[in-house]
């Protein structure tokens, strides 16, 4: 009867520690899963932007967000700057998408090529999905929009007239305005064909 009652003793802090264990490794992979599903967007917030017919493409104009994204205390600023950045492509107008990309950018894109390289393009359905802040005045904005094009404007890897876009453009303060900045980020987008 001792026997069995010191394996009594062992039995119920074991099954204890077994029990938070489980509980804490439970909790750990749901953050990691939540951490996961943030990473990556969703695939399609505005479902009725996705099934647009070919013709009705590139969708709204406007810039949105995700509610994710519209929590963000940044949001509004960065719906201002893309607002402005996608209204310049559309709109051909070189002078006011210069105020929304640093001076870098502006030096690697003259107006001549800046015009040739969006001669046709019309931008839409513009979401953005995440915003990340980052250290000493920059951010990150993770976002999903629609382009339509001749397809002889097309980038050359998808030769098609209307691309899905999915792109991280970095942002950082200059001249104490948040501005659009050029980079590994930016330069290497995901994109298929509408």
């Amino acid at each position: 009867m001792a026997e069995g009652s010191m394996r009594q003793q062992w039995v119920w802090p074991a099954v204890l520690v077994a029990v938070v264990l489980t509980a804490a490794a439970s909790l750990l992979a749901r953050e990691l899963y939540a951490d996961e599903r943030a990473e990556a967007p969703p695939s399609a917030v505005l479902p009725s932007e996705g099934s647009l017919p070919v013709s009705e493409q590139p969708g709204h104009r406007d810039v949105r967000g995700t509610q994710d994204a519209i929590q963000h205390p940044m949001y509004e600023t960065v719906r201002q700057l893309l607002q402005t950045y996608f209204d310049a492509i559309n709109g051909k107008n070189y002078a006011r998408w210069q105020t929304t990309v640093t001076a870098d950018r502006i030096k690697n894109m003259p107006e001549s090529t800046w015009r040739a390289s969006y001669r046709s393009t019309l931008d839409g359905s513009i979401v953005v999905y995440r915003i990340d802040t980052g250290p000493a005045d920059s951010a990150r904005v993770m976002l999903r929009f629609i382009s339509k094009q001749d397809v002889a404007d097309a980038p050359l890897e998808l030769p098609v007239g209307c691309i899905r876009w999915s792109v991280i453009f970095p942002m950082v303060v200059e001249d104490d305005v948040w501005k659009l900045a050029g980079g590994p980020t930016g330069a290497t987008p995901q994109h298929e064909a509408c």
